[in-house]
């Protein structure tokens, strides 16, 4: 990415995800893991119309950031991308054994740039800071029914989600704020279930009627002080 013979800045939308408890398995169930990320990552990208052969991907044993393609819309991906993956999940730990498949991701838009270790920029440290947030991962471990831990960046959610042009309605998220390293980072966590709105057309802008059935809402306090 060369422009003006400098490293180029660009504009794109951000995915982490991590899988909970990673360390806590062998080798060959770490691998079976991480088939069974991807797999559902794989689905719920197909879900959207997107390909994650095009994703740019820095890969960990336990997870990924993709820096996903110019021009993709973000409304499907905060929304009915996590739906399906949360319904890939579901479908996995039906006969998952011993270890379920439980993830955390985080989503954020951004400015960033090509590095030779990966992206580099402000959006990759906030997808990650976010990911890593701690009200994240007690959201998670609080709550052995929930396969998956959802949060946006503070910018994303005013700029996507609150639009009605995306399947998750905002009042199923609490504000959060989280220091790092000296820096402040704000975002949106969802406490309620990632499922789709009944009788809302697919998700897209129908009436708020209330929490995803099943949800177990935690308000804001209680979900900081733990």
């Amino acid at each position: 990415m060369e422009g003006n013979g400098n490293t180029q800045l660009i504009y794109r939308l951000l995915l982490a995800v991590d899988i909970q408890g990673y360390s806590k398995r062998d080798t060959r169930e770490q691998l079976i893991a991480q088939r069974r990320l991807s797999d559902a990552l794989d689905r719920a990208a197909h879900g959207v119309g997107l390909d994650r052969a095009r994703w740019d991907k820095q890969v960990g044993g336990d997870g990924e950031l993709a820096t996903l393609p110019d021009g993709i819309d973000p409304a499907p991906v905060a929304g009915d991308f996590v739906i399906g993956l949360a319904e890939a999940l579901r479908e996995v730990n039906g006969d998952a054994g011993r270890f379920p498949l439980r993830v955390r991701l985080s989503l954020h838009h951004g400015t960033l740039t090509a590095g030779p270790f990966g992206p580099a920029g402000d959006a990759p440290i906030v997808v990650q800071r976010l990911l890593d947030a701690a009200p994240l991962r007690r959201l998670l471990a609080s709550d052995a029914d929930r396969d998956l831990a959802y949060v946006v960046s503070d910018s994303l959610f005013e700029d996507v989600v609150r639009t009605g042009f995306c399947a998750l309605r905002p009042r199923d998220f609490q504000a959060i704020k989280v220091t790092a390293k000296g820096a402040a980072f704000r975002g949106h966590i969802l406490t309620g279930r990632a499922a789709r709105r009944d009788g809302a057309g697919g998700g897209r802008g129908g009436p708020d009627t209330g929490s995803a059935p099943g949800a177990r809402v935690l308000d804001f306090p209680a979900l900081a002080a733990r």
